[in-house]
């Protein structure tokens, strides 16, 4: 099955959006922490122009990730499991077909 043909139930949409918008928040909040590590330790002009260079990659990165349209969720949520911001146990609950998706995306398949 392709992804855009995908139908979310109503409680499918509930889980995903929660699962997504704590994943966004978990990251975002790794990315203050890490702002905060580095701005604390700026002695050079450089070194604070490199942390908006820094900074600006992360925010490219993140509006790369965070893609809430559903066609894209599984994507989505494999991409976030292979890079360790999401553990695939909080998708449970979406059906098998899903799930199936995402392990396909998980396997390079």
């Amino acid at each position: 099955m392709v992804m855009h043909d995908l139908k979310w139930s109503a409680s499918e949409k509930k889980i995903a959006r929660r699962v997504y918008e704590a994943a966004c928040e978990s990251m975002l909040a790794r990315l203050v922490a890490d702002f905060k590590a580095k701005a604390a330790a700026v002695a050079t002009p450089s070194e604070m122009w490199a942390i908006e260079d820094h900074l600006r990659q992360q925010r490219r990165k993140i509006d790369e990730i965070f893609d809430y349209r559903y066609s894209q969720l599984p994507l989505v949520f494999a991409r976030l499991i292979g890079e360790g911001h999401l553990d695939d146990a909080q998708l449970s609950s979406l059906s098998e077909e899903k799930l199936e998706i995402i392990r396909g995306l998980l396997r390079g398949c």
